[in-house]
């Protein structure tokens, strides 16, 4: 009979399960985390730069959007500034043509709403050829 006290082995942790658990949660709140930084953003517009338009313009639908976001169609102010009123406008002023370009001629400072409502409108009156009118730079003074 074998009286003295058996040895124990030394008790060993296995980490690596651990660390591949740790990792996946890791791994998933970095996938599933949103951040609302987003609204923070600030976007500078670029000024265009090109070739100064033709003497001869194609014919078009004007669409003047001021800084107040008022529209006007081919210069001419509309009742209101509701979304039904600019697709009748656009409508109207497309008259027996089926498609024609509409350039849009905002302010700087107009509302972009604004701007998305006037796409919006043109869209809902069939208008799909789009086009958006900016100013050159002035040129730096001597």
């Amino acid at each position: 009979m074998n009286l003295r006290p058996r040895r124990r082995e030394p008790v060993d942790i296995n980490l690596a399960p651990l660390i591949d658990v740790v990792f996946l949660l890791l791994i998933f709140f970095m996938v599933s985390t949103t951040f609302k930084d987003e609204a923070r953003l600030r976007v500078q517009l670029p000024e265009a730069q090109g070739e100064n338009i033709p003497a001869e313009e194609p014919t078009m639908i004007r669409l003047l959007i001021d800084q107040a976001g008022h529209f006007f169609v081919n210069d001419q102010a509309l009742v209101d500034d509701q979304p039904q009123t600019l697709v009748r406008a656009l409508t109207g002023a497309l008259g027996e043509h089926k498609a024609l370009p509409v350039l849009i001629q905002a302010d700087a400072r107009t509302p972009h709403q604004a701007v998305m409502t006037a796409m919006d409108a043109a869209s809902q009156a069939g208008l799909n050829q789009i086009a958006f009118a900016a100013t050159r730079p002035d040129a730096p003074a001597p």
